[in-house]
């Protein structure tokens, strides 16, 4: 994809007027003669750090509290920290060498350190993840408007709450209406910038889940029924040792966002402003982790399940339980069908940098952008739709993916150090973090390997 070099004199600290590589693919900027972005000035700060916490927060907050389960509640508290200073130190290496090799994009850092394979193995990872992501969300957005059946027993939806079983409440209808109406118009914008009001929306919704989960743990401590949670990991061998390093990729995929950090960089009115975007972002998210995991944990105990979202489908033995699990299930829900296309917008720009490498910039090419976007929403909708196991493949795919996006090309970028500007503490983290990532990830695929032969050997006896 060929990006032109472009300079406004009435540009001051907008990110546009930039010099960009012809290498560097995947970036939203504007041309000359391309009238639907002259009037777009840079993105706000505020918006901007919307945005990438939106790409933060996704499906893996309701991941966290079960994590708890494993490691304990100050162990798993200390981990989700670590983890977010871990990711603001791998985002810092991916700005810093960019800056110096004056590349605009993920795939850019990635070709400059390794060559076209590096840049097209990060492509893949992003196209699996992402895929992935999209379809499980569009999954629970089906089981929690729709239900869903599991060991022969429904689980109701709201929607069939509220109206009944009927065809427009099910859930190939539901989901139908979702992509076409959310979706859909949200993917055909070309900006994420112009996202900064969903994702703000987005945010919002994930308090809302938040603050009613503190506000019935309150009141169940208040009323005496929550039990004292264990506050240490339970290791008595060295396979509920080895246990602890499952919980790595999904405090992993909690944070990945790497893939829109280089996008939103390139929309900023002022560029410098990027590191404390990021660490805005984190800040915010991680607060929201922290009080979702310690909150959840108490409320459900030892029957917290992988996804906390579940517990909500049952008698919580509170005054107006059921309207506060419907308010939960609901904006968790909408909070989905937000992060939607900010997690769309990279998907669509990597299998357009795969597939055109050379071809123009996407935004500037209608047919080719609405023939992507329609493909994508076509197999996100068909695999939401007849792969509800998806969870397993997810979980071998997607997790793994994310680690490779989120600790080890970052930490590989900075171990290849093309320009001498890595420390030695630099390094070693690098080396720390690649360890970390493969150990942790070659035991949970293990497990869940593991796991699913045993299930699968139980069924057939």
């Amino acid at each position: 994809m060929t990006i032109d070099n472009i300079t406004h004199a009435k540009e001051k600290k907008s990110r546009k007027s930039k010099e960009v590589k012809e290498s560097s693919p995947l970036l939203p900027q504007k041309h000359e003669g391309d009238a639907g972005f002259d009037e777009f000035n840079g993105a706000s700060f505020s918006g901007a750090v919307f945005n990438l916490s939106t790409t933060i927060v996704g499906a893996g907050i309701m991941a966290l509290p079960a994590t708890m389960k494993v490691l304990g509640l100050f162990l798993g508290i200390a981990m989700i920290i670590i983890m977010a200073f871990l990711t603001d130190a791998s985002i810092e290496y991916l700005i810093r060498f960019s800056r110096a090799a004056k590349s605009t994009s993920y795939g850019a850092v990635m070709g400059d350190a390794f060559g076209k394979t590096g840049k097209i193995l990060l492509q893949v990872c992003i196209l699996v993840n992402n895929i992935g992501v999209l379809i499980v969300y569009m999954i629970i957005i089906g089981d929690v408007l729709s239900g869903t059946t599991e060991d022969g027993v429904h689980h109701n939806g709201v929607l069939e709450g509220w109206f009944g079983v009927h065809w427009c409440s099910g859930r190939f209808f539901v989901l139908l209406v979702t992509t076409l109406g959310i979706f859909a118009p949200l993917a055909c914008l070309k900006r994420i910038d112009s996202l900064k009001f969903t994702s703000a929306l987005s945010v919002a919704l994930a308090v809302v889940f938040l603050v009613v989960t503190v506000g019935i743990t309150l009141y169940k401590i208040i009323d005496g029924t929550v039990l004292m949670p264990r506050l240490l990991p339970d290791v008595y061998n060295a396979s509920s040792f080895l246990e602890l390093f499952t919980v790595v990729p999904v405090l992993v995929t909690a944070y990945i966002c790497h893939y829109n950090v280089h996008t939103i960089d390139n929309e900023l009115e002022d560029s410098t402003q990027i590191k404390a975007v990021v660490r805005a972002s984190l800040t915010l998210c991680s607060s929201v982790y922290v009080l979702t995991s310690i909150f959840g944990f108490l409320l459900f105990g030892d029957a917290t399940l992988d996804d906390v979202l579940a517990n909500f489908d049952a008698d919580l033995g509170i005054p107006f339980g059921s309207v506060l699990n419907d308010i939960v299930r609901v904006s968790y829900a909408a909070h989905l069908m937000l992060v939607f296309p900010i997690v769309f917008y990279p998907l669509r720009l990597n299998l357009d940098g795969l597939v055109f490498p050379s071809a123009r910039p996407l935004e500037q090419h209608n047919l080719r952008f609405a023939s992507i976007s329609t493909g994508l929403l076509v197999v996100i909708f068909l695999g939401a739709n007849f792969i509800p196991s998806i969870w397993d493949a997810f979980q071998f795919t997607g997790a793994t993916a994310a680690v490779c996006i989120g600790f080890i090309f970052p930490a590989a970028v900075t171990l290849r150090d093309r320009y001498g500007i890595a420390t030695r503490k630099d390094k070693i983290l690098s080396t720390f973090m690649i360890i970390l990532a493969v150990f942790s990830n070659v035991v949970a695929v293990y497990s869940d390997a593991y796991a699913l032969l045993k299930k699968n050997a139980s069924l057939r006896a």
